[in-house]
């Protein structure tokens, strides 16, 4: 099978839960689809999981940065009375999906995080075969609320809620499920109860009630049914969905949320919205994540998307990597909109199982909607930036046809890299065909005259350039004023390692020269490993900006020892990706470069670049 239809849903950002791994060998369990349909099936280890011989197994490729349990299995966020609280699904017996309890970590700054005890365990009839994805809401009261999905003794999928015992620790440290639990059931006309989880947090309707939607299918198609409630104890299911759609089966994890233009633009569901704001529906399936943008209808209580999109491989995608099982949240401290994801390994379970950890969390980003309120845009918290270290600064750079220029005296395995390539003529650039949508991989993987693509940067390379990821762009012609951007993170020669996931990711932005010049802009995060043996992880991130005005905006690249992300198009494109290059474990390190393989000189104006220290992630 492949991994890029075998990801679990993890629970990530905001109280969300994993529920399946495609797990192989005895006490695993799979995550089996049908119609792009996760089927969730869980299986309870009494003893941890012994190792098995891996041939990648390496504590270098432990992430620097990026949120992830101290070991085994993660899959889940909330911003309360200045605490950021972290909830996710952890396997305490290994690194394979099972035994699935809320593990909870707190932080100040979303960078630095303090390992608590699991805040909600398999305890009652309700869950006690696993307690899988859910949402935090904070009620009238100011009073949180946890609403998640558990699997009950018969194995049907319901709806439990928790409250913290003592709202006057700062931590929350303690949650309690009240009797009334399940407080849903999977009842209703053509309401599959195997396929009926992933609670999202509650808003307020216009009649003082709160309301929440859960994934379901029904009658073989994807809905988001609808709840309401005047105490999130007692539920009733209303007589309509918030949305549904007959082109897919099942959706997993949705998120519901008000967005404006703007990155301080966060709106809180929980109060009033103002005239307006859009509306936007994400749903996880398909290995990913996608979205609609439109506007909550009061009158009809339901979810009206602006455009409605028949084929869903076309529909708008969080991110175009591996990256799933988002969820958002209110920070009420900076008035953002923050969205968390997961991201799976792509190496075997039983290199999992070996290593003792799996999966790690993206870089949390703030999320709001461009300025013509139809696409959203993403961009790593600026507190990332805290953890920048020695720079250093190129300008008035020129990469000919071919050029490889060495970024040098940073640490590239842990660093956060900004540049911008300024084009000088797009003029010769191939037409766009409107088709390549349907696959983009596949234009990656054709586009350019070598692996590398036309320009952009290569990380995470040997000194032999046997391996390396490339982060690259393409331009290609739409109309007089409209060109089309194409932008890979290609880990096809990521690794010498078998038996590994390497894709071709990609996606396309818009550039409209009436508006914006021709400067495209990445930014790159490396977080590489601690000195000794315990911790050594990679992660990327690129960023492409196009440069608006008279300014050039900077894009982020971050890289994270096993893990890249990146950002396009202001963070029109974003690719999240994990790769596993064995010159980090046999040579302890790797190189760095800006290239350019396209037909015309690509100007560098400027290049940053910082070693990033490293994060306290769960120590405690």
């Amino acid at each position: 099978m492949a991994m890029a239809m075998a990801r679990p849903c993890a629970f990530l950002l905001f109280f969300l839960v994993l529920f399946s791994y495609d797990g192989s060998g005895p006490g695993s369990s799979r995550r089996t689809r049908r119609s792009g349909v996760a089927q969730a099936t869980q299986r309870v280890f009494l003893y941890p999981q012994a190792p098995k011989v891996s041939s990648i197994v390496s504590s270098k490729y432990r992430t620097a940065y990026h949120f992830q349990p101290p070991k085994n299995w993660i899959n889940g966020p909330m911003y309360y009375n200045g605490i950021y609280h972290q909830f996710y699904q952890y396997n305490p017996n290994g690194s394979l999906w099972g035994n699935i309890v809320w593990a909870h970590s707190v932080s100040t700054d979303l960078v630095n995080w303090i390992r608590l005890a699991p805040a909600i365990e398999r305890t009652t009839p309700s869950d006690i075969n696993g307690c899988w994805t859910g949402s935090a809401t904070i009620l009238k009261s100011g009073r949180p609320a946890i609403i998640y999905t558990g699997a009950d003794t018969e194995k049907r999928q319901v709806q439990n809620v928790a409250f913290p015992k003592n709202l006057s620790d700062p931590y929350l440290r303690e949650w309690v499920k009240p009797h009334d639990n399940p407080v849903i059931q999977p009842v209703g006309r053509g309401l599959n109860p195997g396929q009926f989880r992933d609670p999202t947090t509650g808003w307020i309707g216009p009649d003082g009630l709160w309301r929440i939607a859960v994934g379901a299918e029904v009658d073989g198609h994807s809905a988001a049914l609808l709840y309401e409630s005047e105490d999130f104890v007692r539920w009733d299911r209303v007589d309509h969905p918030l949305y549904s759609s007959n082109a897919s089966a099942m959706w997993e994890c949705p998120d519901f949320f008000a967005a404006m233009p703007g990155e301080n633009s966060g709106l809180d569901m929980s109060a009033a919205v103002p005239d307006g704001a859009k509306h936007v529906l994400k749903m996880s399936l398909d290995g990913s994540d996608k979205y609609m943008v439109g506007v909550y209808d009061l009158k009809g209580d339901a979810f009206v998307p602006d455009t409605v999109i028949e084929d869903r491989r076309l529909w708008s995608r969080i991110d175009y990597g591996n990256y799933y099982a988002s969820k958002s949240f209110f920070d009420s401290k900076k008035g953002r909109r923050v969205i968390w994801g997961w991201t799976n390994e792509t190496d075997s379970s039983s290199d999992d199982v070996a290593k003792g950890w799996a999966g790690i969390h993206a870089i949390p980003r703030t999320i709001w909607l461009d300025k013509d309120s139809k696409q959203l845009l993403q961009w790593p918290v600026e507190e990332i930036e805290s953890l920048r270290g020695k720079q250093v600064r190129h300008q008035g750079l020129e990469l000919r046809k071919g050029d490889l220029f060495e970024i040098k005296e940073i640490d590239t395995l842990q660093a956060d890299v900004e540049i911008d390539f300024e084009l000088t003529s797009i003029g010769s650039a191939d037409p766009f065909d409107p088709s390549w949508l349907l696959d983009i991989e596949k234009q990656c993987r054709e586009a350019g005259a070598s692996a590398h693509g036309p320009f952009g940067l290569v990380v995470l390379a040997s000194e032999s350039m046997e391996e390396h990821t490339s982060v690259h762009f393409r331009v290609y012609y739409r109309s007089q004023e409209k060109h089309m951007v194409l932008m890979c993170a290609d880990l096809r020669k990521s690794s010498l390692r078998p038996e590994l996931y390497t894709p071709a990711y990609g996606g396309f932005f818009e550039l409209d020269l009436e508006k914006e010049k021709t400067v495209v802009s990445l930014r790159t995060l490396v977080s590489g490993a601690e000195q000794t043996p315990q911790a050594f992880v990679l992660h990327v991130v690129v960023v492409i900006v196009v440069v608006v005005g008279n300014g050039i905006t900077a894009a982020p690249l971050q890289i994270d020892r096993s893990a890249v992300e990146s950002f396009g198009g202001g963070g029109r494109v974003c690719i999240m990706a994990r790769v596993y290059p064995a010159a980090l474990v046999d040579d302890g390190g790797t190189r760095m470069y800006a290239f350019n393989n396209g037909t015309s000189t690509v100007r560098v104006p400027r290049l940053e670049a910082w070693s990033m220290r490293r994060a306290q992630v769960n120590k405690g």
